[in-house]
């Protein structure tokens, strides 16, 4: 028998470790996959988005603190709601300075801007700490085409037939798809 070791866990002074056989390689991906949203990460090599672009990236201040996951920010207004919606917040000032979240919302109401990150910043957060904020991508093909005008460099398969085309029946009379 041979295999590999796996995770391996570690509780006081014991340990637990996966032990995986030579067929455990098979279940690892390999290449690209075939699915609708893009594989690329925005502004990576494959992408070619350059985020040091003003129009893709704010700088802003924290002004209200709803909670470590929530805050309305100065700076901002200049942006649509939703530009940075999936985009990355990196904190340049304060205890959470050099850390980078996601953003799970943004939403721009008037003057006021909020944003909802998708897990904590490290705490405090004060009003007036600075941060750095790169527009977000759903990683659709629409938004690439309408927010980036990069459908040159999209890394996905909008047009392969979904489920509903494999699992649909041909019918006598009918034109073929």
């Amino acid at each position: 028998r041979s295999g590999n070791l796996g995770e391996v866990k570690r509780s006081g002074i014991a340990f637990a470790a996966e032990v995986r056989g030579l067929a455990h390689a098979l279940q690892e991906t390999k290449g690209r996959l075939f699915q609708y949203a893009c594989d690329a990460d925005l502004g990576d090599a494959r992408c070619k988005i350059a985020l040091a672009d003003p129009a893709f990236r704010g700088n802003g201040a924290l002004s209200g603190i709803a909670s470590p996951r929530r805050f309305t920010a100065s700076g901002l207004t200049a942006f649509a709601s939703s530009w940075f919606t999936h985009g990355l917040v990196t904190f340049t000032s304060g205890a959470a300075s050099g850390q980078s979240v996601e953003v799970k919302q943004h939403v721009k109401a008037g003057e006021v801007v909020t944003i909802e990150l998708w897990s904590a910043a490290r705490l405090p957060l004060i009003p007036g700490q600075t941060f750095t904020i790169t527009a977000g991508c759903d990683k659709r093909v629409a938004t690439c085409r309408s927010k980036f005008s990069n459908v040159a460099n999209f890394r996905g398969f909008p047009h392969m037939p979904g489920n509903d085309f494999l699992t649909s029946v041909s019918r006598p009379g009918s034109k073929s798809r």
